[in-house]
């Protein structure tokens, strides 16, 4: 008659299984702590005229490609002011980009010179000087759930 592995025959865990389980565990519990919630309250918007569109970048190198951002929301519009809550972002440095589509086309508009055409925002209300502010002047440090306040112009 063969017996079964010892292991196997009992229903306790080893001491060494019992570590490398509670340490997957840790491991799990701090990732799902880095995973924050961005709320970003958008004032100065114009009532029934679309919503506001935005995207999170993460890098100087990404700044306002859309095809490199983080991520991206749409939040609709109420009276004056609109919320998007970007979810599930790693703790870090981020700049936020934003516009009221108001057209509905899901692009901002610009006239011939690249001037935008639909209101505009950036975090930390950063502002450019003949064009978009840079990187730095929007990042926002994320290291926990955060609200922050965005003017559109």
């Amino acid at each position: 008659m063969r017996m079964a592995h010892p292991s196997l025959a009992t229903p306790f865990l080893s001491a060494r299984t019992a570590r490398a389980l509670a340490l997957a565990g840790a491991c799990l519990a701090l990732g799902q702590a880095h995973a924050l919630d961005l709320t970003v309250e958008v004032k100065n918007t114009k009532a029934d005229k679309g919503p506001v569109l935005g995207a999170v970048y993460g890098s100087a190198d990404s700044w306002l490609q859309f095809s490199k951002a983080v991520q991206s929301g749409m939040a609709p519009v109420s009276g004056d002011k609109a919320v998007m809550v970007l979810r599930d972002l790693p703790a870090g440095s981020y700049a936020l980009s934003l516009y009221q589509d108001e057209n509905g086309n899901g692009k901002l508009d610009t006239n011939l010179v690249g001037i935008p055409q639909e209101r505009t925002g950036f975090s930390r209300d950063a502002q450019g000087n003949m064009g978009p502010p840079r990187f730095q002047d929007a990042v926002v440090e994320l290291q926990s759930d955060t609200t922050i306040t965005i003017q559109l112009r």
